[in-house]
């Protein structure tokens, strides 16, 4: 796949090309939230399918250690960069995306826009708890928003045809999907032709913050790229080996590709330079 190429997605008879840029063999989509929240309001217009994936440093590195999460990205119709260091990534690689496009600040964009719109949505994930303070949270804030179902995150494999059906049955305009990865790129690839859903959007632990139970970290952590470490000092314990284990094969991973880059252009042959 080249550095920077397109990716087409078909509405009507209408075809949009979203610019891309490769980033460790995912297509990482080149474009602003305000480009992202228009692409997502023109597929709810048409009833066409769009799937949602995001990327942070984290997730990227899984998804070399996992190829079952990265064919379920990379099949996504819209690839974003949910994390900083992704977009800092990008720039020194020389294949800059404009800007971080958060899941969490996605779905509030979208849930925003579909305020005025009178836009369905169907909340998938978390506990029962958190997911009815969630969804209580989105129709006292946003009344125009209609909720038309609702489950918990917690089911098994056997369970899934339902669930799938029953988000099928409530003609949502958007499904988000609040569960960790790889659970929720697995459930959006098995499910997402049945769903018949336009928007499915995986948002991790944005349920968490709409219930109150998780603090987002302050803007000016978010524009110093420290959101991750906010989340370590909520959760020290749970979280810090984690992001210390992910963040330095993420820092590895960026300089090996700097690496491989110098060292190809020192081989590329000299052209003469004409006289």
């Amino acid at each position: 796949m080249a550095a920077s190429s397109g990716r087409a997605v078909v509405w009507r008879e209408r075809s949009v090309m979203i610019p891309t840029r490769e980033l460790f063999g995912v297509p990482v989509s080149a474009i602003t939230i305000d480009s992202a929240l228009d692409l997502i309001d023109a597929a709810i217009a048409s009833r066409r399918r769009m799937r949602i994936g995001v990327v942070n440093a984290a997730k990227l590195v899984n998804m070399r250690r996992n190829q079952e999460l990265m064919t379920d990205v990379v099949s996504s119709d819209m690839v974003l960069a949910d994390g900083a260091a992704v977009v800092w990534a990008s720039r020194l690689l020389g294949r800059r995306v404009p800007e971080r496009v958060a899941g969490i600040d996605l779905m509030m964009g979208v849930i925003e826009r579909g305020n005025t719109r009178g836009y369905r949505v169907y909340c998938l994930g978390a506990t029962a708890e958190v997911l009815a303070r969630a969804t209580g949270q989105i129709s006292s804030s946003f009344p125009g928003i209609a909720i038309v179902g609702q489950h918990h995150g917690y089911f098994t494999r056997d369970e899934e045809k339902a669930i799938a059906d029953d988000i099928a049955q409530s003609h949502a305009d958007i499904l988000l999907v609040a569960m960790t990865s790889p659970r929720k790129e697995r459930f959006l690839a098995r499910w997402s032709r049945t769903l018949d859903v336009p928007i499915c959007h995986g948002v991790g632990g944005s349920f968490d913050v709409l219930a109150g139970i998780v603090k987002r970290a302050p803007i000016t952590w978010q524009r110093l790229g420290l959101e991750w470490l906010y989340r370590v000092k909520q959760e020290p314990r749970r979280l810090w080996k984690r992001y210390l284990v992910t963040n330095a094969a993420f820092t590895i991973m960026v300089c090996s590709a700097l690496l491989r880059e110098k060292i190809a252009g020192l081989r590329a042959p000299v052209r003469p330079t004409s006289t």
